[in-house]
């Protein structure tokens, strides 16, 4: 139990890390982690979803107090079409790392940040866990 509850913290420094301009790698840690211990899903779903948008709040802050400068106009125009819904791809390499920080540049309001954040973050993790555990029985 003990290397397990080690394991969850493992992953999520793993989960922050990779929501940041930090590498994380917190997919490879989740599907490590659900094949050593497939019983503690729910637990590790949890630490991964919340760390991993603990991270992304923190770069949406940073997006507010950064010196304001001018956004992609493609960026610009998924925020203008989209509005905060656009962080639900926060997941996605390379331009989910810039999302949040868009979003904070753009004053988007903090509850549907935070709402969408945390929408797209459970979703790729539940697929991710699905997956895994699927292949492995």
């Amino acid at each position: 139990m003990q290397a397990a509850l080690l394991g969850l913290g493992g992953l999520a420094v793993s989960a922050f890390t990779s929501s940041t301009i930090l590498p994380g790698n917190s997919e490879v840690v989740l599907v490590a982690f659900l094949y050593k211990w497939p019983d503690w899903l729910w637990s590790a779903l949890l630490i991964a979803t919340v760390a991993n948008t603990g991270g992304s709040v923190t770069s949406l802050w940073l997006g507010r107090v950064a010196p304001r400068k001018e956004l992609s106009p493609r960026v610009q125009g998924w925020f203008s079409r989209f509005g905060p819904a656009v962080l639900v791809l926060s997941w996605v390499p390379v331009i989910g790392d810039a999302l949040p920080l868009a979003a904070g540049w753009l004053r988007l309001p903090w509850l549907s940040s935070l709402v969408w954040l945390t929408l797209g973050k459970a979703l790729r993790y539940v697929a991710l866990a699905w997956g895994t555990l699927a292949v492995l029985h």
